[in-house]
Order: C-alpha cells, then structure tokens, then sequence
C-alpha cells in the first residue's frame, strides 16, 4: 500500500471519530433482515460490523426476520402459506415452523457468526425471561401478536456482562402460546425500551425516495406523514416509517432506513457524513449534513 492509500485510510478513520466520540457508550438496536439474511458476504461483514460496533464503545442490539427462510421451510414441508394485508396467517402448524427457523437456525447463526468475528454474542427469543409481553392481533391471523410490553431488564442484563444480544422476533401470548411478531415492530418496541440511541433498519431498497425516485437522505416526521398522505410513500414501506415515527415518539434519538445490500452498510450509515440510506428525525432537529461535525445526528 502506498503513502497516499494510507493517507485516505486515515483520513476515513478521522471522519468517524465523531460519530464514535458521540455514541460511545449508547445503545443502538440494529433491525436485520432482507438480502443481508441471504448473501454470505454480506452475512459475514454485518458480523463484523456489528462486532466493530461492539469494540469502539457503542451497545448493539440485534433484532432478526428471517421471511425467506420461513418460507423455504414451510415449502419443503408442503405446508401452505397464506396472508392477510401482507401479514402471514400463522395457525399452529405454521408457528411450530415459525418458531424453530426464527429462534432456533437464523437466530444460531447470527450468534455464531458474531462469535467468530471476535464478539460475545447472547441469541434469544421474546419468550426468553419474558422479554416480550404480547396478545393476539386477531383471531383472522392465528398466531401473530402485537407487543404488550417489554422487559428491557432482560437486554440490559446481557449488555452489562458485555454480551450482544440477538432477539429472535417470538413471543409468549396471553395464555403462553407462541405468537409470531413483526421483525420491525419487535426492533422498534425494543428501541424504545432501551431508549436507544440510534434504530437501523436495515432492508432491500435503498431508503425512502420522493415523487421522481430520488434517495432523501433526511426527512422530518411531518414530512414522512406528508409523504404517506399522498401516496408517495406506499406499500411495503409504510409499516417501516410508521414504525419509525412510533419510535421517536417513544423517545429514540434518531432513525434509520438503509439497504442491507450494501456491504457495511452500518457502519457507512453510523461514521460517514453522507450515510447511505434515509435518516428519519423529530421536527426541528438538524438534518444529515447541516453540520460538518455529527450531521443531523
């Protein structure tokens, strides 16, 4: 490597100082899920990331989906699969698989793959030391739940003995049924909880986008409900910006959309100027790059 790369290497270590002088010592709860799940590469250096995380100061909390491989089990056990307004009907059979993909071989994984990457890795489920209080949605959905309450005691504990924690996104019902949770609400309920600092959400686009398809690097609440009301923010990404607006409203510092199909994509979003997806914050807090030290954040 010549004098001038080791120069730019510096120079990119110096542009996070920052951001790391800022978070240390703050909880980030980091929403894995989408392509990132699938592609080993990109396995193997969010590990990496968020053992990076993990050594410069700052708490990291992982909240997993894990939609496709749900879906590939239920295939190769020739269980149907069925939705209603985008969420999975989950009856007992299809819990049962829910449940054993979710905490069981992703959730196993994650905690491997940190573990050789030089982390303390802790994987459980909601159900685990009642982490995740929930009640049915609806009787139509069979087994899907929406959170009641968390124990943030339960993180908390993990985090003290220096361990990561990796929740798998199930919880105990009313009755003590498993219920199946959506990934992004876990993350955000779990956020708030722990007032975090910062909640990533990590997906297979590349953040939110205006009217002519262009990346918005920062948006305030008002302008994301605004958005939402025309219609230029729809589908499949309206349930993740209004699990960010929940989140702010329940007292995280800041939010963030970014593709999981980026490499690094964490940390680029976390330690660089410009990020590399959308940051969603409260109505008059500095937007990404107002400033040249921590922009917006």
């Amino acid at each position: 490597m010549d004098q001038a790369s080791r120069i730019q290497h510096a120079e990119i270590l110096l542009e996070a100082l920052p951001y790391i002088r800022r978070f240390a010592g703050k909880t980030v709860v980091v929403k894995y899920g989408g392509n990132a799940m699938i592609d080993d590469d990109l396995k193997q250096a969010f590990a990496r990331d968020i053992v990076l995380l993990k050594y410069v100061g700052i708490r990291p909390v992982v909240v997993h989906g894990g939609g496709p491989q749900i879906n590939r089990m239920l295939e190769s056990l020739e269980i149907p699969s069925s939705f209603v307004r985008g969420r999975r009907v989950t009856d007992a059979s299809t819990m049962r698989v829910v449940e054993m993909v979710l905490a069981g071989e992703i959730n196993g994984e994650i905690v491997t793959r940190i573990d050789l990457a030089g982390g303390r890795a802790a994987g459980l489920s909601g159900k685990d030391g009642g982490l995740l209080q929930a009640t049915r949605l609806s009787e139509e959905l069979g087994q899907v739940g929406q959170i009641v309450e968390v124990d943030a005691d339960v993180i908390q504990a993990l985090q003290a003995r220096g361990f990561i924690p990796v929740v798998a996104p199930v919880a105990a019902g009313d009755g003590g049924e498993s219920l199946n949770i959506n990934a992004d609400t876990v993350a955000g309920k779990v956020a708030e909880a722990l007032q975090a600092e910062k909640l990533l959400l990590l997906t297979d686009v590349e953040g939110i986008q205006d009217a002519d398809g262009r990346l918005l690097p920062s948006l305030s609440v008002s302008d994301a409900r605004r958005l939402i009301e025309e219609g230029i923010i729809d589908g499949g990404m309206i349930p993740k910006v209004e699990c960010c607006l929940d989140a702010l409203g329940g007292g995280v510092g800041m939010v963030h959309i970014i593709d999981g199909r980026v490499r690094h994509a964490p940390l680029l979003e976390l330690f660089t100027d410009e990020g590399v997806g959308t940051e969603v914050h409260r109505d008059g807090n500095k937007p990404r790059g107002s400033t040249s030290e921590a922009p917006g954040r």
